[in-house]
């Protein structure tokens, strides 16, 4: 049948017919709040490239973290920022290191509204800059790392983090990370596995975020941006490592990545909005040439209907305060 017996502009005749017919959905608690928390501030420090995102101090932190959960995201996602750096890391296994510290705040504060998740990689804590340990040529070492990694991820479940964010790209880090976990009894810490993380021009405001010390690239580790196969590759293999939920990152310009993920593999996906989106959004709606809300809410929608179950973005408690609107 083709027109006039089909007339296809009848499902987008009034609001209530097209909210009846919509496909996808946005909910608040889809939704998860990346946080970053500076050692040795007592009030937040804007952050240029990203605006309206601060490194907070713990008493802002906490702030911050209650919005969130009253305003019905999903949780959010930690990141340290240490006033001291050296080649392995020593802060982030460190317990009274403060990534550790805010986690043991968070999760007395709001454990019980929303999810409190910690980012696992040595990069915000080496004075290199790279997620894991360098061998003596100055390559990445990826079992030394695991190592490190395995330790920090006893200290963040100490800590009361209810989720890691393995975001390193060490072969075979959540197998290592699972069977520490376990061995401990944290057989109930959920692992998010960085499967499809792209070694992407759209981090870039993050380096501002966490002071990232890092010369040179992470080529070597995360995924080159023309592979498609093998962003689907690594998600199966972290799914069969013992992942609980696989991530994509960065959202947007990988959606293609993101679909087939979550074609293939049978636990969660979710997806990371990065820095680089965010600020090109919230620049072009500063200087008017989009509709910010409008832009910010299209989105986080497209990343929904590319597959995504949950997203991580920086808009998450203000997007949840719109929709619930």
């Amino acid at each position: 049948m083709s027109f006039p017996d089909v007339r296809l502009r009848r499902v987008r005749q009034s609001r209530a017919v097209r909210d009846l017919v919509r496909e996808t959905s946005l909910q608040p608690r889809q939704l998860v709040l990346p946080l970053f928390v500076r050692e040795g501030i007592a009030e937040p420090v804007q952050i240029g490239s990203m605006p309206g995102v601060a490194q907070h101090s713990l008493d802002s932190l906490r702030a911050a973290a209650v919005e969130a959960a009253e305003a019905g995201v999903g949780g959010v996602m930690l990141f340290g920022v240490p006033a001291v750096r050296d080649a392995v890391g020593s802060g982030a296994d460190d317990p009274r290191g403060i990534l550790n510290v805010a986690t043991e705040a968070l999760a007395s504060e709001v454990g019980d509204a929303l999810v409190v998740q910690t980012d696992l990689c040595l990069d915000e804590f080496t004075d290199h800059g790279h997620c894991g340990v360098l061998a003596g040529d100055g390559s990445v070492d990826n079992d030394a790392t695991l190592k490190r990694y395995t330790s920090m991820a006893l200290a963040q479940a100490r800590a009361g983090s209810q989720l890691l964010g393995l975001s390193g790209m060490m072969d075979g880090q959540v197998t290592v990370i699972r069977r520490a976990l376990d061995a401990e009894g944290f057989t109930d810490t959920l692992l998010l596995a960085y499967a499809a993380k792209y070694a992407s021009a759209f981090y870039g405001p993050f380096r501002e975020a966490v002071d990232s010390q890092l010369k040179g690239d992470r080529r070597t580790y995360q995924l080159d941006p023309g592979n498609r196969r093998e962003g689907v590759r690594e998600a199966v293999v972290d799914e069969a490592e013992g992942a609980d939920i696989v991530m994509v990152k960065p959202a947007m310009a990988f959606l293609d990545v993101l679909r087939e993920v979550r074609d293939t593999v049978s636990i969660p996906v979710w997806a990371y909005q990065v820095s680089g989106e965010y600020a090109m959004i919230e620049a072009a709606g500063a200087n008017g040439w989009i509709d910010r809300r409008a832009a910010i809410l299209e989105s986080l929608l497209s990343i929904r209907r590319a597959g995504a179950d949950a997203v991580l973005t920086y808009w998450a408690t203000e997007a949840a305060g719109w929709l619930r609107d």
